[in-house]
């Protein structure tokens, strides 16, 4: 994905007595993880936003932009989705970039966050802008489970915040929002978090961390490349549903750093003894930390994160020993939560100790968090043998 986005366009706007306008943008040029985007040949009118925040205002803003000569930046940006198709989380990251390019948050946050709304409005996304008071909220439509920030149901259709990250402390239940009716042709699009791949980094960029456990007496050493960039891409990534994090795949770099060091280890070893191995190897090669000792507050990661980090709970090792079993072995799981643990079930051809039974198939509970007492494959610790559970999220290979 490491290309150059050269556009040479001229256009020359009109634009509203009524703005008032910042100097003119020629052109535009920043790295985007690994990609070079410049865009070039200019003349953007860049509308100022001074005024107070009144949906009137933010109405006259946005036809200032629509007059200002940004067409070339939207087919920039859509230019560059066509042909690398990023997932939308990504494409969105870019979007954030272009308008901190133009429009830096820290000296207009209003601005900031209405260049970003109208670059994905005009990508087609089906995105709004809302009020409270001096808080300008940012919402796209999105149809998965999302838990952690604000979400509101128009006509039928649920709308996400994507900047509640900025206004953490606001009190959402009792606050009246006015809506800023703005009517913008085509943009339908629902947005996705799911990630099907993490971006080709700049191999410069990555740095090595070593991973240490033993297993049946013998010490393993691995040396993992990991690029930091992935804790600033996912650093407002929401809490949404396992199976978007327990699909999501390693970058290339982090892949092949990894995995055939893992594949060579268990090479010798039958299909249950290389699963207990990658469950010993998740639990023992990291420190536990829960979410709040980290972070603050409850946060899902996925592999990648989980192996770039150097705490991690059992959701996030959940992830990541799901992970590399499906990827060396492509064996079915379950992923099993309980109120307060979530662990890891696999289907052998024959089960080891107390079987999981789901959908007439018996799934062997394998723990990759570290418990009080060794947990061996096939069993659970003592606190939560009678726990009730649910089945989170089913991966068969075969389906």
């Amino acid at each position: 994905m490491r290309a150059v986005l050269v556009l040479l366009l001229l256009v020359v706007g009109s634009f509203s007595v009524r703005a008032q306008y910042r100097p003119l943008v020629e052109r535009i040029a920043f790295d985007f993880y690994g990609d070079s985007i410049k865009i070039e040949g200019l003349n953007l009118n860049c509308p100022d936003f001074a005024d107070e925040l009144t949906a009137d205002n933010i109405i006259s803003f946005s036809s200032s932009i629509d007059s200002g000569g940004f067409a070339p930046v939207v087919v920039a940006l859509r230019e560059y989705r066509d042909r690398h198709r990023p997932d939308d989380w990504m494409y969105y990251q870019l979007i954030r970039r272009t308008a901190q390019v133009l429009s830096p948050k820290a000296d207009n946050y209003y601005r900031y966050t209405l260049y970003k709304w109208f670059f994905l409005t005009h990508s087609g996304f089906d995105a709004n802008l809302r009020l409270a008071g001096d808080k300008l909220m940012f919402y796209v439509q999105c149809d998965e489970n999302i838990y952690d920030i604000p979400c509101y149901t128009d006509g039928g259709r649920q709308y996400v915040c994507l900047n509640y990250h900025d206004y953490a402390n606001i009190d959402i239940p009792n606050t009246r929002f006015q809506p800023v009716v703005i009517k913008v042709p085509d943009a339908v699009r629902g947005f996705s978090y799911k990630l099907s791949r993490i971006p080709d980094f700049t191999p410069k960029k990555y740095e090595e961390k070593e991973l240490q456990f033993s297993y049946q007496d013998n010490h393993y050493n691995f040396r993992v490349r990991l690029n930091p960039d992935v804790k600033n891409i996912f650093a407002n990534y929401p809490v949404a549903d396992y199976q978007l994090y327990f699909s999501m795949p390693l970058s290339s770099e982090t892949y092949s750093s990894l995995i055939p060091q893992l594949k060579e280890a268990t090479s010798d070893m039958g299909v249950r003894q290389g699963v207990d191995y990658l469950m010993r190897f998740t639990r023992y090669a990291f420190n536990y930390q829960t979410d709040r000792e980290h972070f603050g507050k409850e946060k899902r990661m996925f592999a990648e994160q989980t192996l770039l980090y150097d705490g991690s709970d059992c959701e996030d090792r959940a992830a990541l020993f799901f992970y590399l079993v499906k990827e060396i072995y492509q064996l079915p799981m379950i992923v099993l939560a309980y109120p307060e643990h979530v662990t890891v079930a696999v289907r052998f051809d024959k089960p080891v100790g107390k079987p999981i039974l789901y959908n007439g198939q018996k799934y062997t509970i394998c723990e990759p968090t570290p418990q009080k007492q060794d947990v061996p494959l096939g069993r659970i610790s003592k606190e939560l043998v009678n726990a009730h559970y649910e089945v989170a999220y089913v991966y068969d290979p075969h389906q």
